[in-house]
């Protein structure tokens, strides 16, 4: 590939960049005005949250239960198997929850967005809405930021909690029996710990709608500039969540660290 193409490709992906803020601003100056269109929201609720919720709570425990087989063995051969809940319930609630429910959201339905808004794009659909004196973002752009932003973090606090329960079924062969993990993980919790996972997946789901439907939007080309959008689309959140989420935690957990064991 030539330096003349990536510079081309760089360029375009940062006017879109460039448009999905853009976007995020006139989103919130649209809520600020009250502009909500309730019956496009609720029906975007039910695909971000109840049909993303299997998939999301399979992966949770997934994790949890791989995470109690890697570390388990190693914390109970020096004696502190008693804290393996508290270290499983800190990382489940600070980072793997939120960041793994935003991932499979970003794939499973930022990418939708940008397809389906994409394709309104290009078959015109887009401008008919302008013809009906219809705005796209009070029609289809605030109930997809909505949706997100109520639904990831419901989706994060059900991730947590499955995640646990994963995690203490695989730790008990090992000897630690469930009291123990419980105790553990209330020891090590506190409630800013519970309460920055919903905050986490709140940003994460505004990231992930925004940047969808300003995708979608910003779509040329046809087909093809369908799926170029939709990959392209995926990618950025996935960029925008890990990134976001080093300068949240940088924020939220900055001096913390003393526990009770």
């Amino acid at each position: 590939m030539s330096d003349a193409s990536t510079n081309s490709k760089f360029g375009l992906w940062s006017q879109r960049l460039f448009a999905a803020i853009l976007l995020g601003g006139q989103v919130l100056v649209h809520l600020l005005a009250g502009k909500i269109h309730r019956r496009n929201t609720l029906e975007q609720m039910a695909v971000v949250g109840p049909e993303s919720l299997f998939i999301t709570l399979l992966v949770a425990a997934v994790i949890g239960m791989v995470f109690s087989i890697e570390v388990t063995r190693e914390f109970v051969s020096l004696g502190a198997g008693s804290t393996v809940g508290g270290v499983l319930a800190i990382a489940l609630g600070r980072e793997l929850a939120p960041i793994l429910s935003a991932v499979v959201l970003a794939g499973r339905v930022g990418s939708a967005f940008a397809a389906e808004i994409g394709t309104m794009r290009v078959t015109e659909q887009i401008d008919a809405l302008y013809v009906l004196k219809t705005d796209p973002i009070d029609y289809l752009v605030i109930p997809r930021v909505v949706a997100c932003c109520l639904m990831l973090p419901v989706l994060t606090v059900f991730s947590f909690l499955i995640g646990m329960v994963g995690g203490m079924v695989m730790a008990e062969p090992y000897g630690i029996s469930p009291t123990v993990f419980l105790n553990s993980a209330r020891n090590f919790l506190s409630v800013w710990d519970l309460c920055t996972s919903p905050i986490k997946g709140f940003v994460f789901g505004a990231l992930i709608a925004i940047i969808g439907c300003s995708w979608g939007l910003t779509t040329t080309g046809g087909a093809k500039g369908v799926g170029q959008s939709t990959t392209t689309a995926v990618v950025t959140s996935l960029l925008a969540i890990f990134i976001s989420n080093f300068f949240l935690s940088w924020l939220m957990f900055q001096g913390l660290g003393k526990v009770s064991l």
